[in-house]
């Protein structure tokens, strides 16, 4: 009697499951958000053009969760050596923090006043001891943050809250590294642009550290109101690669100080060596204009206003930033126990 009620139970569950495939396109099984002169219009449509903006949302939400993830874990850290010892957390931290902080100094008080601009108005005499008792917790914070710390560095704590990621494409022509690399760094750039300039040396020693972990793809964003030469330098890079020398020539383009205008690329090209001919018609040719217009709506759809725009396993970084935030980031996807698509692929 069992087996039979289970029989029917799935023969309902598949008929339902049949039905409600036949309503639903097959092809997309997707959400349907309009309908134009009877022709169902789906989510997926828009996608391309909001997926930047949605991206920041996204990372604001994540920031907000992150933060108070954080808080609550310190919270809980604390609450349970608290315990432990029957006493709340305040006073838990007040016995192992707190007490072990000094009175600042008279010097120290002194030195702190000097160092305000707006205190310089009134005598040190009538608030030396709301200074220190000011500076006194100022060291308490910290020390309560640096101990707090250490504590969660012992506990046994997993975080697998994820930041926001989108997929973005690269054109394997313009690699650097393994496609099969666990991270992938996607960057939208400006040969004119002094930032991107800025962070190639941060970018030359992290593919070092991490190598063969980590692959560079290039894609182009001239900002073409404000750097009048850059569209050109994109054009030019890919007639280099046309010549399998993009990324030397990548190099020379992002050397210091630039020289973009047309006569420097075409000595550019002749210091690689390349066929002067072949590469002085497809620059003057315009091919590649349309390519590198490709990526910057690409850029634009993804959010990417400014350069350099960064990737990194399609996780959003903007700006030319320090090794270590690269290094971070790197290294919790390295770390990350969770699989993820690659964000990687071919246009």
């Amino acid at each position: 009697m069992q087996t039979l009620k289970k029989t029917a139970w799935l023969f309902l569950f598949l008929a339902s499951a049949a039905a409600a495939g036949a309503q639903a396109p097959s092809a997309t099984n997707q959400k349907q958000i309009a309908e134009i002169e009877g022709k169902p219009v789906y989510e997926q449509a828009i996608l391309p053009k909001v997926q930047g903006s949605l991206l920041q949302i996204e990372n604001r939400e994540y920031e907000i969760k992150k933060q108070a993830l954080d808080s609550y874990i310190n919270e809980q850290v604390v609450a349970e050596k608290a315990k432990a010892e029957g006493l709340t957390p305040e006073a838990w931290l007040a016995r192992e923090v707190d007490a072990k902080i000094p009175q600042p100094t008279d010097e120290a008080v002194r030195a702190y006043y000097l160092a305000q601009p707006n205190l310089q108005g009134r005598p040190f005499s009538q608030i030396k001891e709301q200074l220190r008792a000011s500076l006194r917790q100022a060291e308490i914070r910290k020390a309560r943050a640096d101990y707090i710390a250490e504590l969660r560095a012992k506990a046994n704590v997993q975080i697998f809250l994820e930041p926001p990621r989108i997929h973005v494409s690269y054109d394997p022509k313009r690699l650097l590294g393994s496609p099969h690399a666990p991270v992938m760094i996607i960057e939208f750039a400006d040969y004119q642009c002094p930032f991107c300039r800025g962070v190639e040396p941060t970018l030359v020693s992290v593919l070092k550290q991490f190598d063969g972990k980590v692959s560079l793809a290039y894609r182009d964003l001239p900002l073409s109101q404000i750097h009048p030469h850059a569209e050109l330098a994109a054009e030019a890079s890919r007639c280099a690669e046309e010549q399998g020398k993009f990324w030397p020539y990548h190099d020379l383009l992002m050397s210091d100080p630039p020289r973009l205008d047309r006569n420097s690329l075409l000595e550019d090209a002749r210091t690689l060596h390349l066929d002067e001919k072949q590469f002085d018609s497809c620059l003057s040719s315009g091919k590649y204009v349309a390519a590198v217009q490709q990526d910057a709506e690409a850029a634009e759809g993804l959010g990417a206003n400014g350069t350099p725009t960064f990737f990194i396993n399609g996780q959003l970084l903007s700006g030319d930033q320090p090794a270590s935030v690269f290094e971070k980031m790197i290294q919790q996807d390295l770390d990350s126990s969770s699989s993820r698509p690659q964000t990687g692929g071919g246009r």
